[in-house]
């Protein structure tokens, strides 16, 4: 069982950074596949960023690719997702989830566990 808490959202202006945080219960955080994910009311889930257990290896969304930037460190149960460049399109709740096995980054019903969401919103 593992329990992701998200954390570091809030309003910006366009052009302006955020750093997303994610805090995991449990042992087995670097056993874990993570993921970041955002979604706007009455659309779909979708994928912003994952990565593996080491961090050697990292998956972006082409809307995203350039200006966030997903990291882990193992040894404090934490991942993060840097943003610059925010644009106002990127405003949506933000979940990180946690997910074994090695396939389907991008597919939010391959993760096992999600946090609670943070909203990020980008004005204009």
């Amino acid at each position: 069982q593992v329990q992701l808490v998200e954390s570091g959202g809030g309003l910006v202006q366009t052009g302006e950074s955020l750093r997303l945080s994610c805090a995991a219960s449990g042992r087995t955080f670097s056993s874990y596949v993570m993921g970041w994910f955002r979604q706007i009311p009455g659309k779909e889930r979708e994928s912003v960023a994952a990565i593996n257990w080491s961090g050697s290896s990292t998956y972006y969304a082409d809307s995203v690719k350039g200006r966030f930037t997903i990291s882990r460190d193992n040894a404090k149960n934490t991942l993060y997702l840097q943003m610059n460049s925010l644009k106002p399109e990127d405003t949506a709740i933000f979940y990180c989830a946690a997910k074994r096995g090695t396939t389907g980054w991008s597919i939010p019903s391959h993760y096992d566990y999600w946090g609670q969401g943070t909203q990020v919103t980008v004005s204009s």
